[in-house]
């Protein structure tokens, strides 16, 4: 008799092979495309359309639907239908394959198409807008925030800051930003205006940070503020600089970062893990965290981990893995911070004081070749994820929209998302996620989002490289 009985999509999963983790130095890991292409395809479809047994794509899941309900049938099986795999996946293997299973069912592509701009009105849930270009031609926009009087900051990852003002990109880009190193995911990244800048005109800039260690280039995020005069950065102080020790040699991936500020004037700022994923859990390390500054670069006597012994003073969250967004939910003064997680696994967290985010220990993803990371997607002691996207939409920059030109949009999050081109719409209460909607798609890779004093809502754009503005239809 064969072993996919045939009573519904969840009664005929996988045979495998595959190991965990903890297995690789018995058994070497492969990935869940091959698994599946050896153990399953004759059965449920190359494509997993179905065929000798059901399609994994139509919906039609009688047994359960959740990744719990997957995962269970997958590891028990069904009675009198199909016959557990406990003793031949792991549970490593088990959570990989529900991410392969969810990438699928979605439509997922790493290489979407984008599209040109739509000409007419776009139609969303709760407003219709159109789509306008501010600025064309930029080189990798990272970054965009505003000055009281209106004009646009934004960053080029190559190591540019740009000024939009009426509506026009300035021709020449402000002198003396400090030197970036400008290579894989490093460059000029993070802008943020004080928000008492008409007191003080700083302005803050987060850069991959080039130096010298033993002869050889590493880099580590780095964060300085400074004030604008006559096209020029002057007056720069260096806020935040880990010691060269940490600095990073390779791998030019995961540097953050973002910087909020909440409603008592102190700094937060987002570190990605530069790629070393267990130095997430590693309090003796800068990366894999979300750090707390007085607005001048000291360290505030109440962070979690001051005294410490070996820790770092500005740690305020740990076990993020790559933090792309950041900001204060205005009605609450809450912090919610957006992780781009590996194949699976993005997050939408709400950050607390001293709490664990859980990278690398629980993913709800799995490594990008296919292989699984780990079967944990929750432990006790670790702050879970108010939200979680699998598959992964590579988010990005977040913002809340407090403008009047979308009254039924105030207070709402907006998220990007680089490789599935999404705009998203995050209704929030309290502490919960209530609603989601794509409001936009296929435009280009959305790298940040942000409220314009004009209550427009921008978006800076990669390939192609833009700013381009939400404006009601009306």
């Amino acid at each position: 008799m064969p072993r996919f009985l045939l009573l519904s999509v969840t009664t005929c999963l996988f045979t495998s092979g595959l190991s965990l983790v903890a297995d690789a130095q018995v058994t070497p890991r492969r990935d869940i495309e091959r698994i599946y292409r050896d153990s399953c395809a004759d059965c449920h479809g190359r494509n997993l359309q179905g065929g000798l047994a059901p399609s994994l794509l139509d919906g039609k899941w009688t047994h359960g639907s959740t990744d719990e309900d997957l995962a269970r049938i997958i590891r028990d099986g069904v009675p009198d239908a199909m016959d557990g795999f406990k003793g031949e996946m792991s549970e490593a293997e088990i959570r990989a394959m529900v991410v392969y299973i969810r990438e699928h069912r979605a439509g997922f592509t790493t290489t979407r198409q984008t599209k040109p701009l739509p000409a007419g009105v776009v139609a969303s849930e709760e407003h219709e807008f159109r789509l306008e270009i501010v600025a064309d031609g930029l080189s990798t926009p990272w970054a965009i925030d505003f000055l009281p009087d209106g004009r646009m900051l934004v960053t080029e990852k190559p190591g540019r800051l740009r000024v939009i003002e009426n509506g026009r990109l300035q021709p020449e880009p402000v002198h003396g930003i400090p030197a970036v190193r400008d290579a894989g995911q490093g460059g000029l990244l993070e802008v943020a205006v004080h928000p008492r800048y008409a007191e003080n005109g700083w302005i803050y800039l987060a850069y991959s940070d080039p130096a010298l260690r033993d002869g050889q280039p590493v880099s580590l995020t780095t964060l300085v503020r400074g004030r604008l005069r006559d096209g020029a950065w002057v007056d720069q102080e260096t806020i935040w600089r880990a010691p060269l020790e940490h600095y990073r040699a390779g791998g030019g991936v995961h540097y953050g970062c973002r910087i909020a500020f909440d409603r008592e004037g102190y700094l937060y700022f987002s570190h990605g893990e530069r790629g070393r994923q267990d130095d997430a859990q590693d309090l003796r390390l800068p990366v894999g965290k979300i750090h707390r500054l007085h607005d001048d670069g000291r360290v505030p006597a109440d962070n979690p981990f001051v005294g410490h012994a070996g820790a770092f003073a500005s740690v305020w969250t740990y076990g993020n893995r790559n933090p792309q967004g950041l900001d204060f939910d205005p009605r609450t003064g809450l912090l919610w911070e957006t992780e781009h997680g590996p194949r699976g696994g993005d997050e939408l967290n709400l950050i607390h004081r001293g709490a664990n985010y859980g990278w690398p220990l629980v993913t709800h993803g799995m490594n990008y070749n296919g292989t699984p990371i780990t079967p944990e997607t929750s432990r006790p002691g670790i702050e879970p994820p108010v939200v979680h996207w699998t598959p992964s939409i590579a988010v990005c920059g977040i913002d809340f929209y407090t403008g009047e030109k979308f009254p039924r949009w105030r207070h709402h999050l907006f998220v990007t998302a680089l490789a599935q081109q999404e705009l998203r719409r995050v209704v929030i209460a309290g502490e919960r996620v209530t609603h989601q909607e794509v409001v936009l798609r296929d435009i280009g890779r959305l790298r940040d989002v942000a409220n314009g004093p004009d209550g427009f809502l921008y978006l800076a754009v990669n390939q192609p490289d833009r700013i381009v503005r939400l404006v009601p239809a009306e």
